[in-house]
């Protein structure tokens, strides 16, 4: 819970990263989004942020709410020296969301190992380029979230 409070924080103040946001996913960072679940909010907005000498590219779904604004979907790059290997980048996202512990199982991603909770997915495209995915439960599901991850290339 703090980890989406500190996203959100740093979304919001974060930049936008400019691009080719969209309903049909578009291109992030390099990487084409090509499944964008029906249920996700309609509103795109793109932003860059860096935490610990990794930077973010994130591309956020969201739709209003009678309580304000909900990121249904997030699909971030992080790019860094650091993210050599599936360890050190769950150690990073470990201590960036400030977990203690989670529920990970394991995923191929087009061969390459990930890992994943009911909501969200991560692997290493290649030392030092990472993706993340993430979904808000109502309206998405665990199976909107790997369609999603399936739906990436780069």
């Amino acid at each position: 819970m703090i980890g989406t409070l500190l996203m959100a924080g740093l979304l919001a103040l974060s930049a936008p990263a400019g691009g080719s946001a969209g309903r049909d996913g578009g291109t992030l960072d390099g990487f084409a989004i090509t499944h964008v679940p029906a249920a996700t909010g309609p509103s795109v907005s793109d932003f860059e942020s860096e935490w610990e000498d990794v930077t973010f590219a994130t591309r956020v779904w969201e739709r209003e709410t009678p309580d304000g604004h909900q990121a249904d979907l997030r699909v971030a790059v992080l790019r860094g020296e650091g993210l050599t290997d599936l360890p050190s980048l769950r150690e990073f996202l470990t201590e960036y969301d400030e977990r203690e512990t989670w529920d990970l199982t394991e995923f191929s991603k087009d061969g390459t190992p990930g890992l994943a909770t009911e909501t969200e997915a991560f692997w290493l495209d290649s030392p030092g380029v990472a993706l993340t995915v993430r979904i808000t439960e109502n309206p998405l599901t665990t199976d909107d979230l790997m369609d999603v991850v399936r739906g990436i290339s780069g």
